[in-house]
C-alpha cells in the first residue's frame, strides 16, 4: 500500500511543489487549502500527471473546528498518516514592533503557530497508535535568528523551531520522526502576502539575486522523508548561495 503525506497549505509554493514531488515519487496524498479552485485544479492536475489518489480538503487552519471535522471524517485508511508536512504559514507586513498592526499579529500567530498546534493535534495520535510517522513543519531562517522590523514573524518562526524540538522530544518513545525545514529566501507568494499582493515591492525582494524556488525545499522533504527507518534529519537550514543570514545578501547590479 503505499504512503500517505498531509500536506497543509498546499495551493501555491512549497505546498504545491511538495505535493508534487511525493506524488511523483510513490504517496498518496491529502492536501489543504483556503483557496478551493486552486486546491482542486492542483488535486486534479496529480491525479492526472502521476496516478495518485489525492483527497483534497478545503479549510482555514486557523479554525480548530474545521480542522477537526475535515480530519475527522476522512475514511480509516486516509487516517494512516505517513507524513505531515505542516507547511501552511505567512508573513504579514514588515514595519516595527511600535506601529504594527495587530491583525497581521493575529493572522502570523493564528497561521504559523495555532494552526500547526491544530493539525498536528488531531494528526500525532493516529501516529502514535501505528507506533510510527514522520512530521516535517516548515520554519524559517527567520526562526534560527532576528532582523529589523521582522518582530512578531520571527518570534512564530522561534516558536515552530522550540515546537519542532519539543515534539521530538514528546513522540520520541512512539517512534515518530520530527524534523524541520528552515528556508532563507525562496521566490514563492511569500513576499507577494507579506506585502499585501504589492506586486512592486515584492520584486525588490528578489532583485539581484537568485532565490531558492519551491521546488528545492520540495526536494530537500524528498530526501527527509526518503531515509531508512534508523536515520532521522533533525533539521536543515537551505540558503541560496548568494544569502548568508536573515539580511546578508550578496545582490549583482
Amino acid at each position: 500500500m503505499k504512503k500517505i503525506a498531509l500536506i497543509t497549505g498546499a495551493t501555491s509554493g512549497i505546498g504545491r511543489a511538495t505535493a508534487n514531488t511525493l506524488a511523483q515519487n510513490g504517496f498518496d496524498l491529502i492536501v489543504t487549502g483556503r483557496r478551493k479552485d486552486k486546491l482542486e485544479e492542483m488535486a486534479h492536475e496529480i491525479r492526472n500527471k502521476y496516478q495518485a489518489e489525492v483527497i483534497s480538503l478545503n479549510f482555514d487552519v486557523r479554525n480548530n473546528e474545521e480542522v477537526i471535522s475535515n480530519l475527522s471524517g476522512l475514511p480509516i485508511r486516509w487516517k494512516q498518516v505517513d507524513v505531515l508536512v505542516n507547511n501552511a504559514g505567512l508573513a504579514a507586513g514588515l514595519d516595527p514592533i511600535q506601529s504594527g498592526h495587530l491583525d497581521d499579529w493575529e493572522e502570523m500567530i493564528d497561521t504559523n503557530i495555532k494552526g500547526l498546534l491544530y493539525i498536528s493535534k488531531k494528526v500525532i495520535p493516529w501516529m502514535i497508535e501505528r507506533q510510527e510517522g514522520h512530521i516535517i513543519n516548515i520554519g524559517s531562517i527567520a526562526g534560527k535568528e532576528v532582523y529589523a522590523n521582522g518582530n512578531v514573524y520571527c518570534a512564530t518562526k522561534h516558536a515552530v523551531d522550540a515546537l519542532t524540538k519539543g515534539m521530538r522530544i514528546d513522540l520520541l518513545k512512539h517512534n515518530i520522526k520530527v524534523s524541520q525545514i528552515a528556508p532563507g529566501m525562496v521566490e514563492t507568494e511569500f513576499s507577494l502576502v507579506r506585502f499585501k499582493w504589492d506586486q512592486t515591492a515584492a520584486d525588490k525582494v528578489y532583485t539581484g539575486v537568485e532565490p531558492l524556488i519551491a521546488e528545492d525545499i520540495a526536494d530537500a522533504i524528498l530526501y527527509m522523508v526518503t531515509r531508512p527507518p534508523h536515520v532521522t534529519i533533525n533539521d536543515m537550514i537551505i540558503m541560496p548561495t548568494a544569502q548568508a543570514a536573515a539580511t546578508i545578501v550578496n545582490r549583482k547590479s
